[in-house]
């Protein structure tokens, strides 16, 4: 019976201390890459602005050919919008918020299903003979500790998939 209680004080132990140190952890998460692209910016910004064209490069969009995408709103810049159901990479619903010829691009990115929202930017500028294009998310996980733990590791789950979206990008703007 001894060794009953020492495991449940144990387990206890254990769960409070998971859960105080996820209390700790930091709420916002936030994952970037870059790449330069030997192309002008007004010739990758469309690519950007109009969602339509994100199947093009985007990987989420390779890994699930079947992923069915309904758009609404604006064709292209502030406005645009879509979102797509996907068994393997999920639901979700992107708008852009703000988006400026040649410089950027705002969006505000959901995933319903699991209760995530974040915002980002994909920027353009200027680098030597081609354009850097900067591709950023950031958001906020909440007070779940079990959230947190998660926010941890958004970089090594997303950073890759935005460093094949960027490469994609980047042939298919240098393709012209």
């Amino acid at each position: 019976m001894k060794w009953l209680k020492r495991i449940l004080l144990t387990l206890v132990v254990l769960v409070v201390l998971d859960h105080h140190d996820g209390m700790i952890l930091p709420s916002g998460f936030k994952v970037q890459r870059s790449i330069v692209v030997n192309a002008p910016a007004d010739r990758i910004f469309p690519l950007l602005a109009d969602p339509r064209e994100w199947k093009r490069w985007a990987i989420w969009n390779q890994r699930d050919p079947a992923m069915t995408v309904e758009y609404s709103g604006a064709a292209s810049g502030a406005g645009a919008r879509w979102s797509w159901q996907s068994r393997t990479e999920g639901n979700g619903a992107m708008e852009f918020t703000a988006a400026v010829p040649y410089r950027h691009v705002d969006y505000a990115l959901s995933f319903p299903d699991m209760g995530m929202n974040s915002r980002g930017v994909l920027t353009l500028a200027p680098d030597g003979d081609g354009t850097r294009v900067t591709w950023t998310n950031e958001g906020d996980m909440g007070s779940n500790p079990l959230n947190r733990y998660f926010g941890l590791m958004m970089d090594s789950m997303v950073g890759p998939d935005f460093d094949a979206g960027l490469k994609n990008l980047k042939a298919l703007a240098e393709r012209g």
